[in-house]
């Protein structure tokens, strides 16, 4: 790792730990996944905060336990379900009160590669003016609906970018910066629910903020793996539908600005047909 940036590694070289990048981990109700999640994020990173958003499955007290052994894991229990959005939010208003610039979130249901963290946090401090985006690599136990629903959701957003180059608009393991996410977040009411994912890179798209992809395995466990969704079709695919509602109209304003900053290469497009 370049020595110039601010990750300072531990005697055997694991757990790096960064004065900038933290991570973010959401949870609701996942039962005893969640400590395995944290401890493969802990293995990988620090520091960490786990948001428990009102679960309601005991996992907090396990969370408390590892949090007291562990000083760079970090606690927050909301009283009740407020939804992934609004969890991240309040680990994002957490780690920039301690001087944290970007966050790595990810899912507390094992979905995620914790493998992948540091390569990730790494390609966030050498494009530190993009957010780093998973493109998720699907095995044979992704369910085909998911798959094929989610590429609508690609298509929409493709337009509400003008093409700005975000290669999945719903897959939750990515780097933002903190600033920006927060801004955009306090700027209207949406975003605290499963709309969250979507909507935060297309609102820091539109911000100037260009997305970098980067190719990550998503695993779907089965219930005897320890696998748990919340995930409701009919009530998720409708807050989508809703979103996208909006974000075309939005869109449609925006489109003379966003024309003329592909036009002229300038961010969020200056990635396109560059790194990545």
């Amino acid at each position: 790792m370049n020595a110039a940036l601010p990750v300072n590694e531990t005697a055997n070289g694991a757990r790096p730990r960064s004065a900038t990048h933290a991570v973010i981990i959401p949870s609701y109700n996942t039962g005893p996944k969640v400590y395995e999640t944290v401890r493969a994020a802990r293995a990988g990173w620090a520091p960490v905060w786990v948001v428990v958003d009102g679960s309601t499955d005991g996992t907090a007290d396990g969370l408390r336990q590892m949090a007291a052994e562990d000083p760079q894991l970090h606690l927050i229990v909301l009283p009740e379900n407020r939804g992934k959005g609004a969890a991240v939010f309040a680990a994002l208003e957490a780690a920039r009160a301690q001087g944290y610039t970007h966050a790595l979130t990810m899912d507390s249901d094992g979905q995620h590669p914790a493998a992948l963290i540091r390569h990730f946090m790494e390609t966030s401090l050498t494009h530190i003016d993009a957010m780093v985006l998973g493109q998720p690599v699907f095995d044979a136990s992704a369910p085909l609906l998911r798959v094929r629903g989610r590429r609508v959701s690609n298509a929409w957003t493709n337009l509400e970018t003008l093409g700005a180059g975000i290669a999945d608009s719903l897959y939750g393991f990515r780097v933002y910066p903190i600033a920006e996410l927060m801004a955009v977040m306090q700027q209207q009411p949406w975003m605290r629910r499963f709309d969250f994912d979507t909507e935060a890179v297309v609102r820091l798209a539109w911000m100037g903020i260009a997305p970098v992809n980067l190719p990550a395995p998503v695993k779907y466990l089965s219930a005897e793996e320890g696998g748990v969704s919340h995930f409701n079709y009919l009530r998720d695919n409708a807050l989508l539908t809703w979103m996208h509602t909006r974000l075309v109209l939005e869109f449609l304003l925006r489109l003379p600005a966003l024309l003329a900053r592909r036009l002229m290469n300038q961010p969020p497009f200056q990635y396109r047909q560059g790194r990545s």
